[in-house]
């Protein structure tokens, strides 16, 4: 973990909601000169606590599509099954989200199609790809109550 001091977390608080802050902005909001604020930045993207910066693009305004969530259970709980459903998944492009979990079931897939029959078309693609799934249960979205922003950073202590 990168040690972070207080300007740095007012940093990356105003950084996730207002990526494309000019340095000037972001220096005078955090009471740092512009040529220190840039520094700051730039230690903390090679140290990889920013990872990148994304525009947050309203799906619904560009295309029509359906959101599944989708959760998959594996037949056996090998490191080799896991990474080979892995790769699977990483072939996919209509898989924008999976991960880990523990529970009842082993991966979380959020899916993002273009209509149902192009879901059911991945879904197969899953299910005979694999000899090792024994369920994928899948959820539609009906809606976002509350989508993913940023992290309050706020509350975290110095060196966090």
């Amino acid at each position: 973990m990168t040690k972070l001091d207080r300007t740095d977390l007012k940093i990356l608080q105003i950084l996730q909601d207002e990526a494309r802050i000019t340095n000037q902005d972001l220096a005078e909001r955090v009471s740092l000169s512009p040529s220190s604020c840039l520094q700051r930045v730039r230690r903390l993207e090679s140290n990889g606590v920013i990872s990148a910066y994304h525009a947050k693009v309203n799906l619904a305004s560009v295309c029509r599509h359906v959101m599944c969530i989708a959760t998959v259970t594996m037949k056996n709980h090998t490191r080799e099954e896991f990474r080979a459903f892995e790769a699977l998944i990483n072939t996919i492009p209509e898989v924008v989200e999976c991960v880990t979990v523990s529970g009842e079931f082993d991966f979380f897939l959020r899916i993002i199609c273009p209509d149902m029959s192009s879901y059911l078309e991945i879904n197969e693609r899953l299910v005979s790809s694999v000899n090792y799934l024994v369920t994928i249960n899948t959820h539609v979205v009906m809606n976002e109550n509350k989508k993913f922003g940023a992290i309050d950073l706020s509350s975290l202590d110095e060196g966090g």
